[in-house]
């Protein structure tokens, strides 16, 4: 078998990327980042942290002042969307209400000069890919939220190109089908291979889908790596407190600790510890009941700190708030930020 000249060739790789818009400070201060072929690789962060302008940046949708974009190896730094083998799905699908899901998705392809026969099928093939093939002469007015997602997914899908950029797609569906939604875009992106480049602000929905995470804040990436690497050993308190529930104290040595609510008890006082453990007199200040987990706040005693406890409902019926208790944790769950 003869080499593949792309292996090993990054799918995204951007280097020093800095914009800003008129006389305002940076959107981004120089992002470098490599993406690989097959990935599913997320960009996580609060409003306004950069990760949306990273994603048009990618697409051609903006320019930088400074830095470089390639994609597959080759400079695509000044090349419109068009020369870019890129599609990219908004979350509002921008359909076209007059007409049908087929000739929704096979357009591109006649503006392209496909003929009418291939568009077609490739169009029903792309339907069929997001189980829509059924109902291809309907019109997107005929739809729930869900399916005009998959339609515009099936758009995307369709010339298969090499990359897929989608700036938040499930933002406007209810919490179900958006749940729905994430299990049917990890298994299309596995079923055909193509790079995903997702912007989300929802930590879950970044720890559920992605092969990889950049977590970005203010312009800049505070850590890139696996769902396990940013949960359980976060590079710096602010990926600590973005990346899911966490409380943080000072260690004994003055360091910063991190310590994940699934891995706090919540034991009556008296409670005799162990060597391995660690005790927090407090007052239950705030009890949640969340289905099939509790979350049980405690405030220290004197010193307003605060730690959070994830329990299973059936083990914290018998919380009350203003209850003194104690929270218990082993040694080794604290995890030591960097300084």
């Amino acid at each position: 078998m003869k080499d593949n000249p792309a292996m090993g060739v990054p799918a995204v790789s951007l280097s020093g990327l800095i914009k800003s818009y008129g006389q305002g400070k940076p959107v981004l201060k120089g992002i470098d980042l490599e993406i690989q072929p097959g990935e599913f690789f997320t960009m996580l962060g609060p409003s306004g942290s950069g990760k949306t302008t990273t994603l048009r940046l990618i697409g051609g949708f903006e320019l930088p002042n400074a830095g470089q974009i390639k994609l597959s190896g080759q400079d695509v730094t000044g090349l419109p969307p068009y020369k870019r083998d890129v599609n990219t799905m908004f979350q509002d699908y921008a359909l076209f209400p007059h007409m049908s899901l087929c000739d929704n998705v096979a357009y591109g392809m006649k503006m392209s000069g496909v003929p009418a026969a291939e568009r077609a099928e490739r169009a029903r093939q792309a339907l069929a890919m997001v189980h829509l093939d059924a109902v291809s002469d309907r019109r997107p007015s005929q739809l729930s939220g869900g399916q005009r997602q998959r339609v515009a997914l099936a758009r995307a899908l369709v010339n298969k190109p090499a990359l897929i950029l989608l700036d938040e797609p499930l933002g406007a569906l209810d919490l179900k089908l958006r749940r729905e939604m994430q299990i049917e875009l990890k298994r299309i992106q596995k079923q055909t291979g193509i790079t995903f480049v997702y912007v989300t602000h929802d930590q879950e929905e970044a720890l559920s889908m992605s092969d990889r995470i950049a977590v970005f804040s203010e312009g800049v990436i505070e850590q890139i790596g696996t769902p396990q690497e940013l949960y359980e050993r976060p590079a710096s308190s602010f990926v600590a407190r973005f990346l899911g529930s966490s409380s943080i104290l000072e260690g004994e040595d003055g360091r910063a600790i991190l310590l994940r609510p699934e891995d706090v008890r919540v034991e009556t006082q008296g409670y005799q510890k162990t060597p391995n453990e660690v005790i927090f007199p407090g007052v239950i200040e705030e009890i949640s009941y969340l289905g099939p987990v509790t979350r049980c706040h405690v405030r220290g005693e004197g010193n307003g700190t605060n730690v959070t406890a994830m329990l299973p409902s059936r083990t914290a019926r018998n919380l009350r708030e203003n209850t003194a208790v104690v929270a218990v944790w082993t040694k080794d769950v604290a995890y030591p930020l960097p300084r």
